[in-house]
């Protein structure tokens, strides 16, 4: 009996506190959650595939300001925007990935077209660009990217030669009544899919971390650390500390878990999050699903907006613990 078809994402994750966070606010980011929920669940319930499904909700993401990707993506240190995104389709173990682009509209629809059409994996910077380019994708003046929220947390953290992930950015600088340790910063956005035909996939979208040296790549581009697939374990799409997902290989080592000690989603995914990543100081979390349909969302931070969609079913979107 196959699994009813399920989508899944999150934009984000660190010091997201209630105290910090008004009504208006709370209510336009489940909104925003919902609605990028609601047009992956259609894509499955037409029949589409996880891929198809994953790609969609993260030109979503990347399309509405209040995420770091795309329209909205934070700043570097040089004052620019450089974007990282890549996909994997677990049936066939084929991916696509793109980093450092400062003018392609939406990475993802690049990494899909890396994933499509290239026999390589991952493109960067002008190489990147020029492929996308050729491919017909839209391109937009940097200038696209700027919203005034994170221009300021740039201005921010420039005043404290320091780097800040985009939700701790927000909560420390957008609320004048909550002092937030300004280490606990985190943001991505991402999707995980399982489709009617019981295929899996992901997708991870990022600008990066506030003021971070230009050229600094992140684990949202990279397979296995960012993102993984595989019809035969699940799918994984994560967000947080980038440089210790990468050392962790935090996305590919919740499918190795399932595939070597028989671990199930839930028991290998809280094994990355809450104990082998926090020993390298790793925070953030993930999204998961499984071939059966299994959806887990952890992460050790103090919350990450998230949610999930299965078909026939109405969304379910959360922010905090």
């Amino acid at each position: 009996m196959k699994a009813t078809p399920v989508i899944a994402i999150h934009g984000g994750a660190g010091t997201i506190l209630r105290s910090a966070m008004n009504s208006e606010t709370e209510a336009r980011y489940h909104a925003a959650l919902e609605g990028i929920l609601l047009a992956g669940q259609r894509v499955l319930a037409d029949g589409g595939s996880a891929l198809d499904a994953v790609t969609e909700a993260v030109r979503l993401l990347e399309d509405c300001p209040l995420f770091n990707a795309g329209h909205g993506a934070v700043f570097t240190a040089a004052g620019t925007h450089e974007l990282d995104a890549s996909v994997m389709d677990g049936a066939t173990l084929e991916a696509g990935a793109v980093s450092c682009v400062t003018r392609v509209k939406n990475p993802v629809l690049a990494a899909r077209r890396v994933l499509d059409v290239s026999e390589h994996v991952m493109f960067t910077a002008a190489g990147a660009e020029a492929f996308a380019q050729a491919q017909g994708l839209e391109f937009v003046d940097p200038s696209y990217f700027y919203t005034e929220a994170r221009h300021q947390q740039w201005m921010k953290a420039r005043g404290t030669s320091g780097t800040m992930l985009d939700h701790d950015a927000t909560t420390k600088f957008a609320f004048e009544n909550d002092p937030i340790d300004p280490d606990k910063k985190f943001g991505t956005v991402g999707a995980v899919a399982l489709d009617a035909h019981g295929h899996l996939a992901a997708a991870t979208s990022t600008g990066g971390i506030t003021n971070k040296q230009a050229g600094r790549v992140g684990d949202a581009p990279l397979i296995g650390a960012g993102c993984y697939a595989n019809d035969a374990t699940c799918a994984v799409s994560t967000t947080g500390t980038g440089e210790m997902f990468m050392r962790m290989l935090a996305a590919y080592d919740v499918s190795a878990q399932m595939e070597y000690r028989g671990a199930s989603l839930e028991d290998a995914s809280h094994d990355v999050v809450m104990n082998r990543l926090p020993r390298i100081e790793g925070r953030g979390g993930l999204v998961a699903v499984d071939a059966k349909g299994n959806v887990v969302l952890p992460f050790n931070t103090e919350g990450m907006y998230r949610g999930f969609a299965r078909v026939g079913e109405t969304p379910v979107t959360a922010i905090y613990r």
